[in-house]
């Protein structure tokens, strides 16, 4: 996996002389460009989420003759702002989804079950991609993905953890891929293992990663089952802040372990992640009109489809088949995790 910049020592990106290629606007315009193409595809396929679709053009950018140029020359720096300033921005406005009183009305044993299920899809696909070698905070980014909530979680990680941008890049892509087949897969089994719409909403919102793509799994049950799916799903939204401090902490601790380290050490808390805690804050005060939810809701979804956009531009296919088969190995190992879990957790909950 390369990025699709030049990189500088250890494998980041150098500082260059103010061109062309250093500027935001060509980039901006062709993730906005992208984000236009994946709202008018979710309109025409309701089944294909917004994001799902933004991170599949972002890749197709990237390889397309006459585009891939762009990609890799002028809109590079535009790219890359969009994948990292506007996921924050996306990440800030996703806490106004959630409530604590959602996250109460769930019950202690649902909302035991959900973090059973997050802290041993995390640790377990941790372990796994250590164990099979994964490169830089792969193993990390991938479980974190799994663990909460798709490329939005491993954006916010990747920023307190300072990850390569290729890294970044690859565990949004497998992340991605397994979500978007969760949709296909996971209504098939409904029936086969004797789950009714309630406890299959809760499953969808246990196991599959992306927001939208718990919706798009879900609505296939039914109203009923894609209420619960959500309120689950955001239930293991609200475990990223905790995990982004945990991990900021680990770094601190680390860094200042190393000797004679001068590394400048992470906020416990970062900003954007403060902001996400801070608008489930004021979601829960239960003063934001609905029109004000709603109009965050889509400037949210809009944000994190530039960004995801943005990090799909920086995959590399070839590379990706060359040495990616370790990714796939985990990515589909860690999926059959979280689902036998989540299943697991769903029916003993009931």
């Amino acid at each position: 996996m390369v990025l699709l910049g030049p990189p500088g020592p250890l494998g980041r990106r150098t500082r260059e002389a103010p061109s062309a290629a250093g500027r935001p606007l060509p980039g901006l315009a062709l993730a906005g460009l992208g984000v236009a193409i994946a709202w008018a595809t979710h309109a025409l396929i309701p089944a294909v989420p917004m994001l799902t679709a933004a991170v599949v053009l972002g890749l197709a950018a990237a390889h397309v003759p006459g585009v891939r140029g762009v990609v890799r020359g002028r809109g590079r720096a535009g790219l890359s702002l969009a994948g990292k300033r506007l996921m924050r921005l996306g990440i800030v406005l996703l806490g106004l989804k959630l409530s604590l009183d959602d996250v109460l009305g769930l019950g202690w044993a649902t909302v035991a079950m959900v973090l059973g299920v997050v802290t041993a899809t995390f640790l377990g696909t941790w372990w796994l991609g250590r164990r099979m070698g994964l490169p830089g905070d792969q193993p990390l980014l991938i479980a974190t993905g799994y663990a909460i909530c798709g490329a939005s979680a491993i954006g916010a990680v990747s920023e307190v953890s300072e990850s390569e941008e290729r890294d970044a890049a690859v565990s949004v892509a497998l992340v991605t891929l397994c979500g978007t087949l969760a949709i296909a897969v996971l209504p098939l089994l409904q029936g086969v293992l004797g789950l009714d719409d309630a406890e299959f909403g809760r499953w969808a919102g246990a196991s599959v990663h992306d927001v939208g793509q718990v919706v798009a799994t879900a609505q296939t049950a039914g109203a009923g089952a894609l209420g619960d799916a959500v309120l689950v799903k955001l239930m293991r939204v609200a475990a990223l802040a905790p995990l982004v401090a945990a991990v900021s902490l680990s770094l601190r601790a680390r860094r200042s372990a190393a000797r004679g380290s001068v590394a400048k050490r992470p906020p416990v808390v970062p900003l954007f992640v403060a902001g996400f805690v801070g608008m489930v804050a004021v979601r829960s005060t239960g003063w934001v009109p609905g029109a004000a939810l709603g109009l965050a809701g889509h400037a949210q979804e809009l944000l994190l489809a530039a960004a995801l956009f943005g990090l799909g531009a920086a995959v590399d296919l070839p590379s990706l088949a060359r040495t990616g088969w370790r990714v796939a190995v985990v990515g589909l190992c860690a999926w059959v995790v979280v689902a036998g879990i989540s299943y697991g957790g769903v029916v003993v909950v009931g």
